[in-house]
């Protein structure tokens, strides 16, 4: 059994000494929980991947506390610092080159010579990882290609005996995972849509931002068909349930059910999406899922639908 303890500065020391002896570490951050682990550590990270049941082929976030940590591991353009001044901490991933004082193990990035890095917003996460002095890998504490975790029992459901500690840092305040963005070529690519608006990325990057196409293969996480995915079968665009359906409804309506925001916000859809969509998944087998529109946090959250809707 996994202990969920909450943050304070004698189970954040607790935290740092898994993570110091190679161990497992669910932590919160502003977007959905992240399973820590010794970036720099290759028999750490294979553990991660097995507790995950994850592809080695997918790589792995680096999680870091300060611009510093960051640049010891990424060769930075002027235009991803800039987006660093204006979006870190927070939700958003850029994808550099690897740098050559990099101590993010090959296994992490699987094999890759880049890396994806962010700063998360979370104060509980930043001083998790600054206590324990270098990056953490962190893709989301629940088994692969589940839905993500937006609370510590969440964590617990999907990986109870297979973490050491689980930090309780309350309910995600984002509720879907970070924004991607590449600066390995000529220009800035989006790689996967996020708790970072689209267009508000745009417009900082003066238009320049192109998308990733499918014959690109997979550079970074979040990018496979089939993710985020519950057991029950999901509909989407729906008008209305049908019979033996469950109703994930967006906006007001008479259906009554589940609602990931009767006014219709977007931000509050988004942080609702993980856990209403879990808490459906213990009672239906069919879930139908209302239009969302799709502008500003609406991308991702319909980006998260499709992949949680898609079957191979």
């Amino acid at each position: 059994m996994t202990a969920i303890a909450p943050i304070n500065p004698g189970t954040l020391q607790l935290a740092a000494s898994f993570l110091r002896k190679g161990g497992l570490v669910a932590m919160p951050t502003e977007t959905v929980y992240g399973l820590a682990c010794d970036a720099s550590n290759p028999d750490a990270v294979a553990r991660l991947y097995a507790a995950k049941g994850r592809p080695r082929f997918n790589p792995l976030i680096a999680h870091v506390a300060s611009l510093e940590m960051a640049q010891a591991e990424a060769v930075f353009s002027e235009a991803a610092l800039g987006l660093t001044r204006n979006f870190w901490p927070g939700p958003l991933t850029l994808v550099l080159p690897v740098a050559p004082s990099g101590t993010v193990c090959d296994l992490a990035r699987s094999g890759l010579d880049t890396i994806a890095i962010r700063m998360p917003a979370h104060p509980g996460a930043r001083s998790l990882i600054a206590g324990f002095g270098r990056p953490v890998v962190a893709p989301s504490a629940n088994r692969s290609g589940h839905i993500s975790p937006t609370r510590a029992d969440h964590v617990k459901a999907d990986l109870d005996g297979k973490v050491d500690l689980i930090l309780d840092g309350g309910p995600c305040t984002q509720g879907i995972e970070s924004t991607i963005v590449s600066f390995v070529g000529d220009r800035p690519v989006l790689l996967r849509a996020g708790a970072v608006e689209t267009s508000a990325l745009e417009a900082f990057l003066g238009g320049l931002l192109t998308r990733v196409g499918e014959e690109d293969g997979i550079t970074a996480p979040g990018q496979l068909k089939s993710h985020y995915a519950p057991n029950a079968r999901l509909r989407l665009n729906a008008d209305a349930p049908e019979v033996e359906e469950a109703w994930l409804g967006f906006g007001p309506d008479t259906f009554g059910g589940t609602n990931l925001s009767p006014s219709g916000n977007l931000a509050e859809a988004a942080t609702n999406l993980f856990a209403m969509l879990r808490k459906l998944d213990t009672d239906a087998d069919r879930i139908a899922v209302a239009r969302i529109p799709d502008q500003g946090l609406g991308e991702a959250i319909n980006d998260r639908l499709a992949r949680a809707a898609h079957r191979e």
